[in-house]
């Protein structure tokens, strides 16, 4: 996801390396086009995960919140906002 939301960053920026964070919201809010609100606030609660599976520490905390049903949720929204990322970069 992060790398997608930086390839579209660069797409939409005039310098050739993005800025240097995991902020995925950030990147695509510098991106310059438009993304639904419900997409933004759900990659605001991922960008949590993300930064927060880097640290062993947290890991088993997560592993306390992500049931099956949970994961099904968040890897079906994760496959919605991967689609429309793609489709940007077309």
């Amino acid at each position: 996801m992060e790398k997608l939301c930086k390839a579209i960053w660069v797409q939409n920026n005039k310098e050739n390396f993005p800025p240097k964070t995991h902020n995925l919201v950030k990147l695509l809010n510098e991106s310059n086009q438009h993304f639904e609100q419900e997409d933004l606030l759900f990659l605001e609660e991922f960008n949590d995960f993300q930064l927060e599976g880097r640290y062993p520490d947290y890991l088993f905390e997560i592993n306390k919140i992500c049931d099956s049903d949970y994961t099904t949720s968040i890897f079906n929204k994760v496959e919605k906002i991967k689609k429309c990322l793609l489709e940007k970069l077309q």
